[in-house]
């Protein structure tokens, strides 16, 4: 009887963790140093705003400050985020300075 228990426990732990396993995200690359993690609420809001695109005759790269000429929108309830869209290319810039902190793919 004891070994049956045993086998019944040893089974339920196993079922349990591999439960457990399939809901656990793990992140393998940390992110580059010195990159911005978006909360998920900019990253969403901003994906699914219909904004039309300008064109800008530069690199839209991390640190690149946009000329004033670009006009950018603030992300509701979140302070210091700010998005355009430029060359058909969404990003996240810091409302102030214009500076592209993430392009967004």
């Amino acid at each position: 009887m004891r070994k049956i228990m045993l086998a019944t426990a040893a089974a339920l732990l196993t079922v349990s963790s591999a439960a457990f396993a399939q809901s656990t995200v793990i992140v393998t690359d940390p992110a580059p140093t010195g990159a911005i993690v978006l909360p998920g609420e900019v990253r969403t809001y901003v994906m699914e705003q219909q904004t039309p695109s300008v064109v800008y005759d530069g690199d839209v790269v991390v640190g690149t400050a946009l000329p004033d000429t670009v006009e950018v929108h603030t992300v509701p309830n979140m302070d210091g985020y700010a998005y355009t869209v430029v060359n058909d290319r969404r990003v996240i810039v810091e409302p102030q300075t214009h500076r592209v902190i993430q392009v967004l793919e």
